[in-house]
């Protein structure tokens, strides 16, 4: 009895953390053209990386800091979350943010292929399937937006991409320091990575990259993610350890539910058919994974 309370337990902090993963998106789509999505990335994960790392310097002291274990990987771990961030800030400006949240969700069938390529994985017969299902899924929901916007359409993908370079990286650094330690690591470097970046888009010339001291509440909102980001995490990590990293996997399906709901409501973003089918044809692919996952190690 205790053991089905707890997994409950699990699967509610799960949901309620992807769900407040799609309330910081809803909030970025909100903030369009006021500052560069270079600098709302790095201002989210400077802000974590400054909480944390005292946390951690206090629990552990500044060797904790200091030694970072494996560089090399956690500074890929740092590159992929800012190209994710970086690309998913973007896209839900350009896009509707339903239809962008939804082809991120391509992520698990990517990090099946990276984990192939750069791990030595066995991919599986049922990741094949589920790439190619979801693929033709990002072709359908990609083809009003493609003619409309151009490459700037392949931006969610690229933040998949980006994420399933961070899933793949962790999986090659795993026990190499404790869990909060690794979020530490991560923050501190894509923070780095992103104000690079935020100063390499500022002398590009280009407009939108253009930095300029933004109004307070600008700020403020890059502050509230930074805080809800960071729970979310926290959330999620205390599901999984509650109810199992198989177990929650279908809940992280609760951020698309809740970023369609947020752009129904607040952008008028109403999904047609095709969006939908697209939707479900990526959403059932990773169903598929996940159960093809569960279903061998069961048997």
């Amino acid at each position: 009895m205790m053991a089905q309370h707890s997994e409950r337990a699990g699967l509610l902090y799960v949901l309620a953390g992807f769900s407040l993963l799609a309330v910081g998106d809803a909030i970025i789509k909100g903030m369009a053209g006021m500052w560069p999505p270079t600098a709302m990335a790095a201002t989210r994960y400077a802000l974590a990386a400054i909480g944390m790392s005292a946390v951690l310097v206090h629990r552990e002291g500044w060797n904790a800091i200091l030694h970072m274990p494996r560089p090399g990987m956690q500074w890929l771990r740092g590159g992929g979350v800012a190209v994710g961030s970086i690309a998913i800030f973007a896209a839900v400006w350009v896009m509707p943010l339903g239809e962008a949240i939804t082809i991120t969700f391509t992520q698990p069938m990517l990090t099946a292929l990276l984990a192939a390529l750069c791990l030595g994985e066995r991919l599986r017969k049922p990741a094949i399937i589920a790439t190619l299902v979801a693929f033709t899924g990002v072709v359908i929901v990609l083809r009003p937006n493609f003619l409309v916007l151009g490459m700037a359409a392949l931006l969610p993908l690229a933040s998949a991409l980006g994420m399933a370079v961070l899933i793949t990286t962790n999986r090659a650094t795993a026990g190499a320091a404790g869990t909060f330690a690794m979020q530490v690591y991560l923050s501190i470097t894509a923070s780095v990575l992103l104000i690079g970046a935020t100063l390499i888009g500022h002398f590009s010339g280009l407009p939108a990259l253009h930095m300029h001291w933004p109004a307070w509440h600008v700020f403020a909102r890059c502050a509230f993610i930074a805080c809800s980001a960071t729970t979310a995490h926290l959330f999620i990590y205390l599901g999984t350890t509650r109810a199992g990293a198989a177990a929650v996997a279908p809940m992280t399906y609760g951020q698309l539910l809740t970023a369609v709901l947020l752009g129904w409501i607040f952008f008028g973003d109403v999904p047609d058919a095709l969006s939908l089918l697209g939707a479900t044809l990526i959403v059932g692919a990773g169903l598929y994974l996940w159960w093809s996952g569960r279903h061998s190690k069961n048997s």
